[in-house]
Parts: C-alpha cells; structure tokens; sequence
C-alpha cells in the first residue's frame, strides 16, 4: 500500500458564468470558465488496513451525512482498505470558491492512488458527478472551458493572472440563487473567441447582490481597483492582477471586516502534480 500523501485541494474562480436554459429535470445548462487557484485546503490521507475511513477537520464541525470528503471515500471503498484523513480548512464555505467539490475530488484521485485501485480519469470523473456538479473538472485537474450542466470539459490555457478575493461575511447557498425567479436563464452562448475578448458577464450577480447588500458592498470596493466579479453563485468576489505585487498592495487596503486572501492562477491542479 502506498504511504501518506499530503496534497493541496486547489479553489477555483468562475471567471464568467452565463445560465442558456433549463432542462426538464430542473438542471440549468451553463457557460463558464473554470480558473483553478494555487491556493486551498491542506489535506493528508494515510493508508489504514483497518477498514475504517476516519476524518479529522480541526477547528470545522463535520456532519458525517453530507461530508463530501466521506462520501467521495465511501464511493471508493473495498473490503479492509480504510484511511485517516485530515483536512485543514481554508476555503470558505458558501463562497464559490468550490471547497467542498474540491476536497471530494481530491479525495477521489488520492485514495485510488492510495489504495492502487487502478481507475481511469473518466471512471473517477463519473463517480464525482454523483457528487456535485463541480467534482469532475477538480478530478480533471485543469482550468478549463465548461458547458452543458458545467459537465462538458474543454481545457483552457488562460493567461497569467494574480488574483485578489474577498469574502463577504455570509454564506450564498447555491440551491437559492438558481432557484430564484428573478434569475436570468436564456442568455444566448457565446464562442470561447468571445471570452477571450471580454464579452461576458455572471449571470447570478445581480440576484446575489439584491439579497446579499453586503457582496454588492465588495465588489464595488474593489471596483476602485480592477474590473470585479462575483465567482459562481457564492459570496467571494475577486479581481484580477498583472503581478503578485499589485494583488498584494490592493489587499493590504481591504476593510477589515472582509476576508480575503490573493492566490496565482493555474492551469494545472496541484494534486495532478504530486500525484504525477
């Protein structure tokens, strides 16, 4: 059995996010642009013969149910192979960020490393769609150009770019923003040459900033700075930079009622990398 691994479980931006329709199962068909982030939660897992999965979130209450970082290991699970896990939060909950969708991938692609279960990507990417729609492009392990229900991967080469991101204290959950009447849902696609031309916006912005006043409060804080977003459907908002300097000089101005941190993009996931 291979020994432990201690892998970075990468964030991630939506650099745009338009909403083209509605299918009949309820699910919104999409348009965005995944930027993966050099920046996330610390996590560790150490092979145990004792069949059990055990997690450790220090400082963070776990609900066994709906942890996806369980229910990603249980999906994986045969006879007397367990695991310890640990888990160092940094990516906040509710904030877009993908925590939660990044943490279950990475644990995906571990324990099949781990365990020498010997799946394929595309096996580990199906498994992660059974839990969240965000599973499959951290199982893939790139930034990347997505359509359908966020499903249909295309990989991006993006330019180099320092981000700077702040939270807002409050949590968006997702479920409420897309089930909001006041949503937009018939933009009409654009082409990847658009977005590389700037032609593109969120689509969830407005419906997050009409019942969150303190996300619309940050972005136009760091509207004074950048062109500013809202990331997904959750209550980060980021801007980008040419350099980490300049990142780094807006952030130290950021109200101190806001987390926030600045993380580089990446095209590639750190935990393809170590596992590499």
């Amino acid at each position: 059995m291979t020994p432990a691994l201690a892998l970075l479980s990468p964030a991630k931006l939506n650099l745009f996010l338009h909403v083209t329709g509605r299918r009949s199962d309820g699910y919104h068909t999409l348009q965005t642009v995944f930027q993966l982030l050099d920046w996330g939660d610390r996590m560790e897992f150490t092979p145990d013969r004792g069949g059990q999965v055990q997690l450790h979130m220090p400082g963070a209450a776990v609900a066994a149910e709906d942890n996806l970082i369980l229910r990603a290991a249980r999906l994986l699970q045969r006879g007397k192979l367990g695991a310890r896990i640990t888990c160092y939060k940094h990516i906040p909950i509710g904030g877009g960020l993908g925590g939660g969708s990044s943490n279950a991938a990475t644990t995906l692609l571990a324990l099949n490393h781990l365990w020498e279960l010997g799946l394929t990507q595309a096996e580990l990417q199906a498994l992660g769609a059974d839990l969240g729609a965000d599973v499959p492009v951290f199982v893939a392990g790139y930034s990347a150009w997505a359509e359908g229900v966020g499903d249909q991967l295309k990989r991006i080469a993006l330019p180099e770019a320092w981000y700077l991101v702040l939270k807002p204290a409050c949590s968006v959950p997702t479920g409420e923003i897309f089930s909001s009447h006041e949503l937009t849902r018939d933009t009409s696609p654009i082409t990847i040459a658009a977005f590389f031309q700037g032609v593109y916006r969120n689509d969830c912005e407005p419906v997050v900033v009409a019942r969150y006043p303190e996300v619309g409060d940050a972005l136009q804080w760091l509207r004074r700075f950048a062109a500013a977003r809202l990331t997904g459907t959750g209550a980060c908002v980021f801007a980008a930079f040419g350099s980490q300097h300049e990142a780094v000089a807006v952030q130290k101005q950021v109200p101190a009622q806001w987390m926030s941190f600045t993380a580089r993009g990446i095209d590639v996931s750190p935990v393809l990398t170590a596992l590499a």
